[in-house]
């Protein structure tokens, strides 16, 4: 008996994407449906090629077309995917923006930026990284960029900047245009200013990511960011200790504040517990435990994970060689389901309706 293209759709019918709640065919993420006699192979277009769920479906896909089409059939299956977008973000070509914010300094929230980027990029995304906290830029030490200087290039008679790419991200950080050993003391005009020259005056290219490293607090680099940009989601981090849980959950709040009502892709714990390198299989909990996962219960926001406390993490970054670059290691798996968590988040963020009508971005 021939198989037909309608029976294929209408067995995948069957299949449903467990974030979106739709099935795959009304989604239309099943393309390129090839049937000779017995030999069936069509693609799955995922939300995102960070997809945790990408060998989920794969399986329910084959098991659909078994069940409702034939046992017999011999099923190829090429699991690709498409970055979804809900709104102009306001800069060209980018078709998300990622905050990763923190309500208190000192938790490794550059860390936390530097590595979802990089984890993101080594899924099979396009990814860019600005490097936002004016008053403390440490991008360039952790991708080993002292001292580097984006070029520029005359597009349409306007001069863009060009930014710096390294580990297959596109980088720029105002520690590229400042002395590293002199401080940046700018009133607030100048610093939104110097901001917005970042996003708009940069020839970014195509990128499914854009990750802002926004500085500590809730001051004007987070206002003009927000109200300039349409931000796909804020990513928080916090540490376990209750006096980071609480300027987190103000950092959260401000976030879901009407006048900004960004999106929460949700919270992530860092230095969650201590494992030191001789004793692999031991979690010593320094600064408590699970209070990153309580406050994101509370406030009803995904839970992102736990980062360990683990001096491979430091050495790698002031190496200029973060972790997640490693193939292998706890700390670059931990990382990268970080990153899967995150896009999964985003995708979900995408396929929902707006709230409100799209921020124009800035001039």
């Amino acid at each position: 008996m021939e198989i037909t293209q309608q029976q294929v759709l209408q067995a995948l019918s069957n299949v449903e994407e467990p974030d979106l709640k739709k099935d795959l065919v009304t989604l239309n993420m099943i393309q390129d449906i090839v049937i000779d006699g017995h030999k069936l192979s069509f693609s799955v277009i995922l939300t995102t090629p960070a997809c945790p769920l990408k060998a989920l479906i794969e399986n329910a896909c084959r098991n659909a077309i078994k069940h409702f089409v034939s046992k017999d059939i011999e099923v190829s299956i090429n699991m690709t995917s498409r970055v979804t977008s809900q709104r102009n973000t306001g800069v060209p070509g980018v078709k998300n923006i990622i905050a990763v914010a923190s309500g208190k300094g000192g938790v490794g929230k550059s860390t936390v930026s530097v590595n979802l980027a990089l984890a993101l990029a080594k899924t099979g995304a396009k990814v860019g990284l600005i490097d936002a906290d004016i008053y403390g830029p440490s991008i360039p030490i952790m991708f080993g960029l002292e001292g580097a200087r984006p070029m520029a290039s005359n597009v349409d008679g306007k001069t863009r900047i060009e930014p710096i790419e390294k580990y297959g991200i596109k980088l720029l950080s105002i520690g590229f245009f400042t002395d590293p050993n002199q401080p940046v003391p700018w009133r607030g005009p100048m610093v939104s200013t110097a901001v917005k020259q970042l996003f708009n005056d940069a020839d970014w290219g195509e990128l499914d990511y854009l990750v802002i490293d926004l500085p500590p607090g809730t001051g004007d680099i987070h206002i003009t960011v927000t109200q300039s940009f349409p931000i796909t989601g804020a990513v928080i981090v916090t540490t376990p200790q209750n006096v980071a849980l609480a300027d987190a959950k103000k950092g959260i709040g401000m976030f879901m504040m009407p006048a900004i009502n960004v999106p929460i892709l949700g919270v992530v714990e860092n230095m969650s517990y201590f494992t030191p390198a001789e004793l692999p299989d031991n979690k010593y909990y320094i600064f408590g435990k699970g209070g990153g996962q309580k406050l994101a219960q509370t406030l009803d926001v995904p839970f992102l994970g736990e980062i360990p406390l683990i001096k491979g993490i430091s050495d790698s970054g002031d190496a200029g060689k973060p972790i997640v670059l490693e193939d292998e290691g706890g700390m670059s798996i931990a990382f990268m389901e970080m990153a899967r968590r995150v896009a999964q988040q985003v995708s979900i963020a995408n396929a929902a309706p707006p709230q409100t009508p799209p921020r124009q971005g800035g001039a």
